[in-house]
């Protein structure tokens, strides 16, 4: 046990990078499992805490959701302190940007007074990813920038720099990213699987012009829809169906921009969603924006403890790993069966999103 639980996270971070999601996502399934049993809380929450950011990656936000509300309360808990990441990651990709910028703002001032340079740097490519999705692309420029040149031996380095080159091929200002084709392709060049070579597709579909672009395109959607991550390939088609609209191929663009924005709604990343929803009105056909739905308004600690009873956990076990008394389980359970329209546990399985918890990636 002691063992795993040393060299675990170091394998967490050799398979992100060599980009192999499926082997992530299997040594965290297992650390996570090990610490559970063993009770050791302090090194559960950061297991929980890169749980998270992996579902938030596949597009599952309910489990991130419902791994960050537990992440926060195993800190609270045990008084530990770290930087939300994985809350980061889930307000960065919803791209809500009233809950987004003062997460982002806070962590920044806070990591930078106590020297957490990795902090700051996450802090700014979700700033940047906010910034690509609601198609301000000026200071996504700038804030990828900031966060490419820090700590560029680290993976958040390479991570940034497809932000950094939307952006810029947005603004003009490809100039300004002229290392990052080649930075993201020596990062990429060691994947075994089409997670990095198809997000090195992607941008270099948005340097490139005419056949050689769609070519690019083609590949990145290709490769990137053998990969659990959603929100990677609907930014794909939405990519390639902006290129398409440019180039006058309106029938073609619509059919990509629509897949993007059916991908995008049904995740919940709102910014992006909006910017699909923009195109297509400007290709002349209209979509309706997205109306909240009543699951969307569970509280955080809500959409976590409904998640645990759908999966068939007791309230006295939802307690137990909540760190909450049962009294406050069964309170927020009626909350939550008021807001759904619900009036038992087994009705969870219909009125909840399928795959919403941390299970096995496809």
């Amino acid at each position: 046990m002691a063992e795993r639980l040393r060299w675990g996270f170091l394998a967490v971070v050799a398979a992100i990078m060599a980009w192999d999601e499926q082997r992530w996502h299997t040594i965290e399934i297992r650390q996570l499992r090990a610490c559970r049993e063993a009770g050791l809380l302090a090194q559960l929450v950061i297991y929980v805490n890169s749980t998270a950011i992996l579902m938030t990656w596949c597009g599952d936000f309910a489990a991130a959701t419902s791994l960050v509300a537990e992440a926060e309360a195993i800190a609270a808990a045990t008084g530990t302190r770290f930087a939300p990441f994985a809350a980061l990651w889930l307000a960065g990709f919803r791209g809500a940007e009233a809950e987004a910028t003062p997460l982002i703002e806070a962590v920044i001032k806070e990591s930078r007074a106590t020297g957490q340079g990795l902090a700051v740097q996450e802090a700014q490519r979700f700033s940047a990813i906010l910034d690509n999705g609601l198609g301000r692309y000026e200071s996504a420029v700038a804030q990828a920038q900031q966060a490419s040149e820090q700590l560029p031996e680290l993976f958040t380095s390479m991570w940034v720099l497809p932000e950094l080159i939307e952006a810029a091929s947005r603004t003009g200002q490809t100039q300004l990213a002229a290392d990052a084709p080649a930075r993201l392709a020596e990062a990429t060049s060691v994947a075994q699987t089409d997670w990095g070579p198809g997000i090195y597709a992607r941008s270099r579909a948005l340097l490139s012009d005419g056949e050689d672009a769609e070519a690019w395109y083609r590949q990145a959607v290709e490769r990137l829809s053998r990969t659990p991550l959603r929100p990677e390939l609907a930014r794909a088609h939405l990519l390639y169906g902006e290129w398409l609209r440019r180039e006058g191929r309106r029938a073609d663009a619509r059919a990509q921009l629509r897949i993007a924005h059916g991908m995008f709604d049904a995740i919940g990343m709102e910014a992006f969603a909006e910017r699909a929803r923009r195109e297509l009105a400007a290709g002349g056909e209209t979509v309706r924006r997205r109306t909240t739905q009543t699951h969307d308004q569970l509280t955080p600690q809500e959409a976590q403890i409904a998640q645990l009873a759908r999966e068939g956990m007791s309230n006295p076990e939802i307690a137990a790993q909540l760190f909450l008394s049962v009294r406050t389980v069964e309170w927020h359970l009626r909350k939550v069966f008021t807001k759904l329209e619900i009036s038992s546990r087994l009705q969870l399985q219909r009125a909840l999103p399928d795959g919403a918890s941390a299970g096995p990636m496809a």
